[in-house]
């Protein structure tokens, strides 16, 4: 991979430029607005948050003018899913913008009129997209090797990744919300069961379809419908997910819904990635004799083929424009992953800190955790995200990571804001209980850009997102 102009500048030199920027934001402050504007004091009041729990800066993309509004820029603050920021932009400006996971496939023994006397090995690598769509694909080209039934055993190499198995409920008590989904190596699908409901009114039923298929699972295909209205659809189908081996519903299907996707985290997360690749060798017309389990690929042995992701630059699209924690702590893991061999956590913040101070300096350093946001330890300044941003700002990889991220009334987190900036701002968005959060570019009505980073921390965070939207309404309105 060519190297990208920013790897041809020196270390020392980019230090210099980065505590250069940080003595003009340090400066830029002093004389700044550090009284919230009254629209943004308005709605936190009707919020029942304080002024004090907000750390806002508003500052020129380029640094050269003093702050227009300084509010605490350097307290450390949790940002919830803002520091997705830190993850993608280190990602691409460490691994490059081309980056992509390759998933190996192995074929061990011999193959003769379509069966393979021997065991297939998948070795995940990090892969944070491989959805049902790829796997399909990576199952169609084995079977394109002449296999269609495998007398020996699937086996499938996680060894990757060195993450401990979470207990899925630990963060929020929600175990079934697909968010919630942990890191793999071998991840498919991100955990999740995707249920599809469509109402037949000729048969009383709603079709309900599940994908993947799960082997071993006992699925329900019909719900009774019931006329009225479409409301809590959920509710309405009482699904029992209690069991990992069965999914039921003891519920109705309301006729007026029409088709509904319902995606929920798999019950039994351990077995998820088993019962998938059995689930859908089977549908896909597969044969196994042997049996779908865990283990690693024998030494020696090369691959057969590879399925290869799609590139960084997509990905982080996702994990920005829809904050996927699942995606962003895979892409965390593969920092050290690409450097070490192995990924953990513990080497991710090392790497992830190594980078940030040959960028910015030892000042101002960000309390890592899993890199996603989904953490109640994780902490960075207003000011330490602004000086990333206006480095972005000044990046060849400006296009990549601001095409990631969401538009204000436009798509991703942002598409239901409403206000006069419509369309002028690119935010990531955070939202945790007890935090709100955005930072990333406003364009102004005068043709100034700015870098906005707010930062809100208390138990009505929720509450204060109407002035967070003001603020991001005043930045634009710089006229």
């Amino acid at each position: 991979m060519p190297a990208s102009p920013s790897a041809c500048i020196s270390p020392l030199h980019r230090l210099l430029t980065a505590t250069l920027l940080g003595l003009l934001l340090a400066a830029g402050t002093v004389g700044a607005q550090s009284r919230l504007p009254p629209e943004v004091n308005a709605a936190l009041a009707r919020a029942k948050v304080p002024a004090e729990a907000l750390a806002v800066l508003v500052v020129d993309v380029d640094g050269r003018a003093p702050a227009r509004l300084s509010h605490r820029p350097g307290v450390p603050m949790n940002p919830a899913s803002v520091m997705k920021l830190v993850t993608t932009f280190a990602a691409l400006d460490t691994l490059g913008p081309n980056y992509s996971w390759t998933t190996p496939v192995y074929v061990e023994g011999t193959a003769r009129n379509g069966t393979l006397y021997g065991n297939v090995y998948l070795k995940g690598q990090g892969d944070p997209k491989l959805v049902m769509e790829r796997l399909w694909l990576l199952l169609r080209r084995l079977q394109g090797l002449d296999i269609k039934t495998i007398a020996g055993d699937i086996v499938l190499d996680r060894s990757a990744f060195e993450v401990a198995a979470p207990d899925p409920g630990e963060f929020d008590g929600e175990r079934l919300r697909p968010y919630n989904a942990a890191p793999d190596a071998l991840l498919l699908n991100y955990k999740s069961v995707v249920m599809t409901f469509v109402p037949d009114r000729a048969s009383n039923a709603a079709h309900v379809s599940f994908d993947p298929p799960l082997a071993g699972v006992q699925l329900q295909t019909h719900v009774p419908l019931i006329e009225t209205d479409c409301g809590d659809y959920r509710a309405a189908l009482r699904a029992d997910l209690s069991d990992p081996t069965r999914i039921r519903f003891a519920g109705r299907y309301p006729a007026s819904c029409g088709e509904k996707v319902w995606p929920l985290a798999y019950a039994d997360p351990a077995s998820y990635a088993v019962r998938a690749v059995e689930g859908l060798w089977r549908e896909m017309g597969g044969q196994l004799q042997g049996r779908v389990r865990e283990g690693t690929v024998p030494a020696g042995l090369a691959p057969a083929f590879e399925l290869a992701s799609p590139p960084l630059a997509e990905v982080i699209r996702d994990i920005n424009k829809y904050s996927n924690n699942v995606m962003a702590q895979q892409l965390f893991l593969t920092l050290s992953l690409a450097q070490k061999g192995v990924g953990s956590y513990a080497a991710s913040r090392e790497v992830l800190q190594g980078w940030w101070k040959e960028r910015f300096g030892a000042d101002d350093l960000p309390v890592l955790d899993n890199g996603s946001g989904l953490s109640r330890s994780e902490r960075i300044s207003a000011q330490a995200l602004a000086r990333l941003l206006q480095h972005v700002w000044r990046s060849p990889l400006l296009p990549e990571l601001a095409s990631s991220l969401p538009i204000t009334g436009v798509d991703g987190t942002l598409r239901r804001v409403r206000n006069r900036a419509q369309g002028s701002a690119h935010l990531k968005t955070g939202s945790l209980r007890d935090v709100t959060a955005m930072a990333g570019f406003v364009d102004g009505r005068s043709g100034r850009r700015y870098v906005l980073v707010a930062l809100a921390n208390h138990a009505n965070a929720g509450a204060a997102r109407p002035a967070l939207e003001a603020l991001i309404e005043w930045t634009a309105n710089d006229q």
